[in-house]
């Protein structure tokens, strides 16, 4: 290479480095945006809330010594009830901060992939559900289950929502025990990724509502009907794409729901 062609492929990459060291720097500032929104979540906004569900219940405690013919008056009962609408909101509220604040952990911790087996991450994930619930559920768990390449700690919250959501959607009432299946199946991605999926037999959804399925606070179902807020698909979906791994969810209503994963299998030989 002539001097000439050497001196500007030199001041091409110079100026490659310094675009380069710029990303990087819009990067470390939007993550020093992302803690300062975390830290008013986690303080700035539980402190007005906690006062809400504290003075909540000083209310009911006052409105309880009131005289009985009182208590017994139109007007408070439909106090106590706006009263009882207001803590569940706040305890709503609390439910969704704590959802954000998952995932923003999920987002910042510390990715240490290693090899781990899907089978026994499955079992361990099954045994943080609900006990009664989970012992009630019919389990279908072949061998065959693929290695991954996952750090264990999210891949464990990963399983621990989308089993709790196929027992929690497959609970209803006069139905059968819940059924909930584990299998491995064929990776689209082709070789170097393993795939599995998880199926219930619960009350699914319709697919043309599904577009949203796995943002923050998205819901198929009135609250009335399943409890959550709405944040146990994305924090799925935020441990996934810190893997480089891709999560979906198929269904019919009334007819269960499948949610694939595909993921970055194991290394041969480690």
């Amino acid at each position: 290479m002539s001097a000439p062609h050497a001196t500007v492929a030199e001041h091409e990459l110079q100026q490659l480095r310094a675009e380069l060291a710029r990303s990087q720097q819009q990067v470390a500032d939007m993550a020093a945006a992302q803690e300062e929104f975390l830290r008013a979540v986690s303080h700035d906004l539980r402190a007005p809330l906690r006062h809400i569900t504290s003075y909540g219940k000083l209310v009911r405690e006052v409105l309880g010594d009131l005289p009985a013919d009182v208590q017994a008056a139109e007007p408070l009962q439909e106090a106590r009830d706006f009263l009882g609408t207001m803590e569940q909101s706040a305890r709503r509220m609390a439910l969704m901060l704590d959802g954000l604040l998952a995932l923003s952990r999920a987002g910042r911790a510390p990715l240490h992939p290693q090899p781990v087996d899907l089978g026994a991450a499955v079992e361990q994930a099954r045994a943080a559900l609900p006990s009664a619930q989970a012992a009630a559920a019919q389990w279908t768990l072949p061998g065959g289950l693929p290695t991954l390449q996952a750090d264990p700690a999210l891949l464990h919250e990963l399983l621990v929502q989308v089993l709790g959501n196929a027992l929690k959607f497959s609970q209803r009432p006069a139905a059968p025990a819940p059924h909930i299946t584990v299998r491995a199946v064929p990776a689209e991605q082709g070789a170097g990724w393993a795939a599995w999926e998880v199926q219930d037999q619960g009350v699914g959804f319709d697919p043309a509502r599904a577009s949203g399925l796995f943002g923050v606070f998205h819901r198929l179902h009135r609250e009335t009907e399943f409890d959550g807020v709405g944040a146990g698909l994305a924090l799925c979906r935020a441990i996934a794409q810190r893997h480089g791994a891709h999560i979906c969810a198929t269904a019919a209503p009334g007819q269960g729901c499948t949610v694939r994963v595909e993921w970055p299998a194991a290394a041969v030989g480690r």
